[in-house]
């Protein structure tokens, strides 16, 4: 059977889960969800690396990577989701499926993040199912890989 390698990126402040506003994000650490991603991720033939970083241009050059080492990516680009034109154009320069995610439902948080300058260059967003929300992810970014 085919396997695929998927790429998990996470934005600014993401690796303070588990203590930032847990009442937001609930009480698990990034660590802790990246292994919950791993085990889904492995039982659907996914292979899954990860990343996480507080540095915009890091991630742009993370996200430039997915072109030729993977075959899709998650990204919880964090607060750069909502004016980060680098990372938008770092994502329509990759011609491979990217799904948006965030844990919390965005549109129904504080006004400045309710848009998304990424969502219009990605294949799908998820958001507001907490951790499930990269679950879910997995199984959609599965399906643009056709696996």
């Amino acid at each position: 059977m085919k396997t695929g390698k998927i790429l998990i990126i996470n934005g600014p402040n993401l690796n303070m889960l588990g203590a930032r506003e847990p009442e937001v994000y609930g009480k698990k650490t990034l660590n802790t969800i990246n292994e919950n991603i791993k085990t889904y991720a492995n039982g659907m033939k996914l292979e899954c690396d990860f990343f996480q970083s507080n540095c915009e241009g890091d991630i742009v050059t993370k996200i430039q990577s997915v072109l030729n080492d993977y075959d899709g990516c998650i990204i919880n680009a964090g607060a750069l989701t909502h004016y980060s034109y680098a990372v938008r154009d770092a994502i329509a320069s990759v011609n491979k499926p990217f799904i948006e995610v965030h844990m919390s439902n965005i549109a129904a948080r504080e006004e400045f993040r309710h848009n998304s300058v990424i969502s219009a260059v990605c294949a799908g967003s998820i958001m507001g199912f907490g951790e499930n929300s990269y679950l879910l992810a997995v199984n959609a970014i599965r399906n643009f890989i056709n696996l």
